[in-house]
């Protein structure tokens, strides 16, 4: 009952206009980073919406990699850990109308993020690309980076198609990612798979540890649903 009331009062705080700072969901407390955030319902179910806060932090379409893969998300309070396992379900849409034409539903999770926010890695996924009719497009359905210095577009200029790939998604479904953080390793398993659908086998970020963030970024009206941390080991602990 709890639960219900919290979910219905920030949706009330959202359809007015003022958006909460930290929201509790799921039983846990996230922090919202440069991005508009709200527990609201969609098909029968209480889920979590977000989507980057242009105002709090701008892009440019002429400097799309440089405005792009920032610090916008949802940032999970209170723990860190080194290495983990966790799950999520996201549902992406296109905002109507778009603040970007070539938005292509971007939405993901942010790993070993730092308190500061000055490192982290990524990965994320485009749906709208995922079922496109050219090949080239759909090499890019799903995305590595770490930031601040090895953003999409410096990676693939740096090592052509290595920290993307493409997986079966796509737009106002629901994705299941599971990612596995372990040393310089992610794999993330999408949608069950019983192998990873993607491998990053070289981490690139300067953090070594740090907490867990739910990612939008241009155009997304993204959805979260069903978080989870299946296992995980904190640099102090040793376990979580």
């Amino acid at each position: 009952m709890k639960y219900r009331l919290i979910g219905l009062v920030l949706g009330v705080i959202a359809s007015s206009g003022a958006l909460a700072d930290t929201i509790e969901w799921e039983g846990r407390e996230f922090e919202a980073r440069n991005v508009k955030a709200s527990v609201v319902e969609l098909k029968g179910e209480q889920v979590l919406r977000v989507e980057r806060d242009l105002e709090a932090l701008p892009f440019d379409v002429e400097r799309l990699g440089e405005t792009v893969d920032e610090p916008h998300y949802m940032r999970l309070k209170g723990v860190e850990f080194t290495d983990v396992i966790f799950e999520v379900k996201m549902l992406a849409r296109i905002l109507q109308p778009s603040p970007f034409a070539s938005s292509q539903g971007f939405i993901g999770v942010y790993f070993r993020t730092t308190e500061d926010d000055s490192a982290f890695d990524s990965i994320y996924l485009r749906p709208n690309a995922g079922r496109a009719d050219n090949q080239r497009v759909r090499n890019h359905t799903v995305q590595y980076f770490a930031y601040p210095d090895y953003k999409f577009d410096k990676l693939r200029e740096m090592a052509p198609g290595l920290y993307e790939t493409w997986a079966d998604v796509g737009m106002d479904e629901w994705i299941t990612m599971r990612v596995h953080v372990k040393g310089d390793t992610a794999r993330a398993f999408i949608n069950d798979a019983k192998y990873p659908s993607f491998i990053v086998d070289d981490l690139l970020s300067t953090s070594k540890s740090g907490s867990i963030g739910l990612y939008v970024d241009i155009g997304t009206e993204g959805y979260f649903k069903d978080f989870k941390i299946i296992s995980s080991s904190s640099p102090k602990a040793g376990g979580v």
